[in-house]
């Protein structure tokens, strides 16, 4: 891991596309604002795992059979078209 200091104000650039700048500090507490192109997401860390998570549960839910239909639409006088 690559541990930078930086004060309000300033930014540090990754991969010349992405800015990072420490807008400001209040206490224990660092806002910054990150500059990113659109196809690049940028998520909290706890909202990315839960996209994670999410995506792995739907690769690895079973998906109950769809119930089979009672007969044909042609032969059914309800569904059947003119």
């Amino acid at each position: 891991m690559l541990i930078l200091s930086r004060k309000p104000g300033e930014s540090i650039v990754i991969d010349g596309r992405i800015h990072v700048k420490v807008v400001r500090v209040e206490g224990d507490v660092v806002k910054i604002g990150i500059e990113a192109p659109s196809d690049i997401p940028v998520h909290r860390e706890e909202v990315y795992q839960e996209i994670q998570r999410s995506n792995q549960q739907a690769l690895t839910k079973q998906h109950a059979s769809l119930p089979k239909l009672a007969g044909s639409p042609a032969k059914n006088p309800k569904t059947s078209l003119p």
